[in-house]
């Protein structure tokens, strides 16, 4: 497979795709939910019929499917030998680790304003309970990490953060010196890197993360649906969260010095759910086997994104719009951003809405439009989409100046 071939019309991939009808669909949401490839429809049948025919016994089945499902994600964070514990959603595994944080004794939490809603919702919730939570800027995102370690002190429990902020695709560097001040006053650190896994290379051991929790999910780039988040937990770990799931007991240890209580298993164990529905992992594990089969790795999807995003732009910069209605940030290189173009857009919403009715669908978030590719488009129609965003644009300025509303 190589980035030409992707290119083309119609693209390499899109037959994989069939069942999402890639090939005929102008889906720039690449960023939020990516079209999942026809070999997961054959994993979510395979977890029916396993029911069908095992019923209880479906299990020993449903973990191997699992136990593939953190080796895909090993390999996507380049930690061969990481512990990788699985939920149903980021929020489930970040309440798992908020509370097994000593709060009591460290009752401050750091992280930054451009957070996505996961973790923005809770900190602010736990803050009306008491729990100091302090905010630095995300922008710049290239100081951001440097103004966070130097907010972190001897009362703080974690610091959190993206590796790739969700609103404009930021890549935010400076990761392992951020772990190496927490480690130095004694902070947990979690970096959410949904936004950068399998679009942009992402490696624990090159970026300095080896006492890090990262956690993430396969909703986006993975194309495993809903089902597959993750929490990768650093060796050694000890924390006990509050919040703990039965299937922890399944390798649960004697507490230290045979003190009572509850006990847990061994790393990533000490973060386990309790009984869930194992589709998602059927399909993500199905999901896992296509990528390696056709030689989709981080470091080829890279090259397509930041092909795709390359296009995107220098064909968005070609309409010369107005720029009070819609721009793009020229002054932020493309190799500083992950998988999406962000476009400023004071009328967003609107936008993204005209782009639907005529068949682009994209998203946006405060003030911004996010036009997400996806390695199943052709180059065609990436610029057939851009083609109906000037549409679309120039829509909303008739609007404007006839004084209607888009919607009128």
């Amino acid at each position: 497979m190589t980035i030409d071939q992707l290119a083309a019309s119609p693209n390499a991939l899109a037959p994989h795709y069939s069942r999402f009808d890639v090939a005929n669909r102008l889906l720039l949401t690449g960023h939020s939910h990516q079209a999942w490839p026809d070999r997961g429809f054959i994993g979510q049948q395979e977890a029916w019929l396993d029911a069908a025919r095992y019923v209880d016994g479906k299990w020993d089945r449903a973990f191997e499917k699992a136990d593939r499902v953190r080796r895909g994600y090993a390999r996507l964070l380049d930690d061969p030998d990481g512990a990788i514990a699985l939920g149903a959603n980021t929020h489930e595994l970040l309440v798992r680790f908020l509370s097994a944080l000593p709060l009591r004794t460290r009752p401050r939490l750091v992280t930054t304003d451009g957070e996505f809603h996961t973790i923005r919702r809770q900190l602010d919730r736990l803050a009306e309970e008491g729990i100091e939570v302090v905010k630095v800027a995300a922008e710049p995102a290239a100081t951001v990490a440097e103004r966070l370690a130097a907010a972190a002190d001897d009362r703080t429990a974690a610091v959190l953060v993206s590796s790739v902020f969700f609103r404009d695709a930021r890549i935010v560097p400076g990761l392992g010196d951020l772990a190496g001040a927490c480690r130095r006053v004694g902070a947990a650190l979690l970096v959410d890197a949904y936004h950068h896994l399998n679009v942009v290379p992402f490696s624990v051991r090159a970026m300095g993360l080896d006492d890090a929790f990262i956690v993430g999910g396969g909703y986006k780039y993975c194309q495993l649906g809903e089902g597959n988040a993750f929490l990768r937990v650093p060796p050694g770990c000890e924390l006990r969260p509050v919040v703990t799931g039965w299937f922890s007991e399944f390798g649960a240890v004697v507490r230290e010095g045979g003190a009572s209580g509850v006990g847990y298993g061994p790393g990533a164990d000490r973060f386990a759910g309790a009984t869930y529905d194992p589709t998602s992992h059927y399909r993500a594990s199905a999901v896992f086997d296509f990528f390696e089969e056709l030689g989709l790795t981080p470091a080829f999807l890279r090259e397509v994104s930041r092909h795709q995003v390359g296009l995107l732009a220098s064909a968005f910069d070609a309409l010369d719009l107005d720029p009070s209605v819609v721009a793009r940030d020229r002054a932020v290189d493309l190799g500083e951003i992950a998988g999406f173009l962000a476009l400023r857009a004071p009328r967003a919403g609107e936008l993204c809405a005209l782009l639907r009715e005529r068949g682009v669908l994209a998203d946006h978030r405060d003030g911004i439009l996010r036009l997400g590719p996806a390695p199943y488009l052709s180059d065609r129609q990436l610029l057939d989409a851009i083609a109906t965003l000037g549409e679309s644009v120039r829509a909303l300025e008739r609007y404007a100046g006839s004084g209607r509303s888009t919607s009128a």
